[in-house]
C-alpha cells in the first residue's frame, strides 16, 4: 500500500471545548460517510468563552498535539472561540496537517448568500465581543451591514435538549428581537449566521422565528463543505464504500457526554466509544 493510500485511511480529527462541536461531527458523517472521525471534547475546561486568549491558545495546542499524535489527516476546530484565536497559529505550528475552523467558512457563506447586504450574527457573548465574524465578513465584503447579538442562553437550551416547542420559540423570539426590529427605511437582515456550534440544534425554532425570507448560515454545513473540498484537492478522500468509524475523547464526565451527545449527534453514542484523556500531559512550549 502506498503512502498516499495510507494517508487516505487516516481519520479526521475534530476538536471542541465541549459538546457543541458534535453538530459539526454530525454533518461530517452525513456528507463524508466513509471517513473515519475522532472527536475530542475538552469537557473538563468548558466553557472557553470566559477564558483569556492565551489560555484558549494553550488548550487548542494541547488538543491539536493529542489528535496529531493519533495520526489525523486533517484537523477541524469545531469551536468558534478557538477558531477566532487559534486557527492561524495552529496552521503555523503544525504545517503538515491542514487546519479548518468554523468562522471563515461561515463568513464566506454569509457573503455569498446575502441579497441586500444586511446580515445578522448570533453567537455567545464572547464570540460577539471579540468580533470574529464581523471582522471575517468585513474582510470579504466591507459593504455589508452587520448586526450581532449574543445568545448564550441558546447553549443551555441545546444542552438540555430543549430544541423545539412554543416555549423555545418564545425564548428565541425574545433573544432575536433586537436583530429583527427594522428601523424606518430599513429592509432588515436577509441572512443570519449561526455563530455557535450549539445553535444548529435549534435551527428549526430559529427558522420559524425569523421567517422564510431570512436565510440561515449553519457553520456545521459550511465547514464540512470546506473539509470536503480540501480532501478532494489533496487526494485524501478515504476509498471504498464501507462506513467510517467514529470515536470520542473527553477530558471529564464521560457519562454526561454520552447523555448530552444524543441531543446533537444522530445515532447512539455508547460509553464504550468514549475514552477519557488528560490534555495536561501535552506541555506547550
Amino acid at each position: 500500500m502506498s503512502e498516499q493510500q495510507e494517508r487516505r485511511r487516516l481519520p479526521i480529527g475534530v476538536f471542541d471545548s465541549g459538546v457543541g462541536g458534535l453538530t459539526v461531527l454530525n454533518e461530517l458523517r452525513r456528507q463524508l460517510p466513509c471517513e473515519n472521525l475522532i472527536y475530542l471534547g475538552d469537557t473538563a475546561r468548558v466553557p472557553y468563552g470566559t477564558k483569556s486568549s492565551l489560555s484558549v491558545m494553550r488548550y487548542a495546542e494541547q488538543a491539536a498535539r493529542l489528535l496529531i499524535e493519533r495520526k489525523v489527516k486533517l484537523l477541524v476546530i469545531a469551536c468558534n472561540t478557538v477558531s477566532a484565536v487559534a486557527v492561524e497559529p495552529l496552521r503555523l505550528r503544525f504545517p503538515g496537517v491542514p487546519v479548518v475552523g468554523v468562522v471563515e467558512p461561515g463568513a464566506e457563506a454569509c457573503c455569498a448568500q446575502t441579497r441586500n447586504g444586511q446580515v445578522g450574527v448570533i453567537a455567545t457573548e464572547s464570540t460577539v465581543n471579540n468580533q470574529a465574524y464581523q471582522k471575517a465578513i468585513m474582510s470579504l465584503r466591507p459593504d455589508i451591514r452587520i448586526r450581532a447579538q449574543g445568545c448564550s442562553l441558546f447553549v443551555s437550551l441545546a444542552e438540555e435538549g430543549w430544541h423545539e416547542g412554543d416555549l423555545v420559540e418564545q425564548i428565541v423570539a425574545r433573544c432575536l428581537a433586537p436583530l429583527l426590529d427594522e428601523a424606518e427605511g430599513d429592509s432588515g437582515i436577509d441572512t443570519l449566521v449561526l455563530g455557535c456550534t450549539h445553535f444548529p440544534a435549534l435551527k428549526g425554532a430559529i427558522a420559524k422565528v425569523v421567517g422564510p425570507d431570512v436565510s440561515l448560515v449553519d457553520s456545521a454545513v459550511t465547514t464540512t463543505r470546506v473539509v470536503k473540498q480540501q480532501l478532494l484537492e489533496a487526494n485524501l478522500m478515504r476509498e471504498g464504500d464501507a462506513p467510517g468509524h467514529v470515536s470520542f475523547l473527553v477530558t471529564d464526565g464521560p457519562e454526561r457526554f454520552v447523555r448530552v451527545a444524543s441531543y446533537f449527534f444522530e445515532g447512539a453514542v455508547s460509553a464504550a466509544q468514549v475514552e477519557l484523556v488528560d490534555l495536561q500531559h501535552y506541555v506547550v512550549a
